[in-house]
């Protein structure tokens, strides 16, 4: 068996911390519940003997900040911690923002992301800004980047918008390895009505492994 689901230990900006915010909320519609357990029902699966193991999916906890816990970031200042807040993590009203879960599967080199955007992410009347859009593509690229190569910034995203999202509807963003070479990790993204039937935006993404020497200007 694999390690211990409670004790598994992730990469860098995913370590576990006490709120879980891709865990289902009041705020969550029929289709970000129903695609929640749908991947969620896949990420362990029990063996003959009784013993539960990791399945083909894990989903990947999602907390308000992250600067606090990445390596390094112990040396960084208080005051910039105390204040650093993940941007998809900055609305504190249940469902009036970027509410969304993540599942990778490693070994298709795949991700999918559930997402269901509030109305203070408004653009065009009773739609969803191209900017949150854009905000989403990113997180997911980048987390899948992450979760494959380790730490990484984005270098280069591409987005072309196909369809509207209407405020308050579920998309799936599904995220896929297109090759690495060296430092850099390039993906793919679509995002798409629930059944995967309607195209909305396509974006392709060019990330570069970096440490924390970089960050703090090394």
């Amino acid at each position: 068996m694999e390690a211990s689901l409670s004790t598994l230990v992730l990469p860098w900006p995913f370590s576990f911390q006490p709120r879980d915010f891709s865990l289902p909320n009041s705020s969550w519609g029929s289709d970000m519940r129903r695609l929640y357990e749908h991947y969620n029902s896949q990420c362990e699966v029990e063996t003959d003997d009784g013993e539960k193991k990791w399945g083909v999916w894990r989903r990947l906890p999602s907390y308000n900040r992250s600067l606090k816990y990445a390596t390094g970031g112990v040396y960084l200042s208080k005051i910039i911690q105390s204040k650093a807040r993940l941007f998809t993590r900055n609305i504190r009203e249940q469902g009036a923002g970027f509410e969304y879960v993540v599942f990778v599967n490693k070994q298709e080199q795949k991700c999918v992301c559930v997402f269901q955007a509030g109305h203070l992410l408004e653009g065009p009347p009773g739609h969803v800004h191209g900017g949150a859009i854009a905000t989403m593509i990113d997180t997911v690229t980048g987390t899948h980047a992450t979760y494959l190569s380790g730490p990484v910034m984005t270098a280069n995203l591409n987005i072309n918008y196909r369809s509207p999202i209407s405020l308050g509807s579920t998309v799936l963003l599904t995220c896929s390895l297109d090759k690495k070479e060296g430092r850099k990790t390039f993906v793919s993204c679509q995002v798409t009505n629930t059944d995967s039937s309607k195209l909305h935006t396509e974006a392709t993404g060019l990330f570069l492994s970096i440490t924390m020497g970089h960050l703090l200007g090394g």
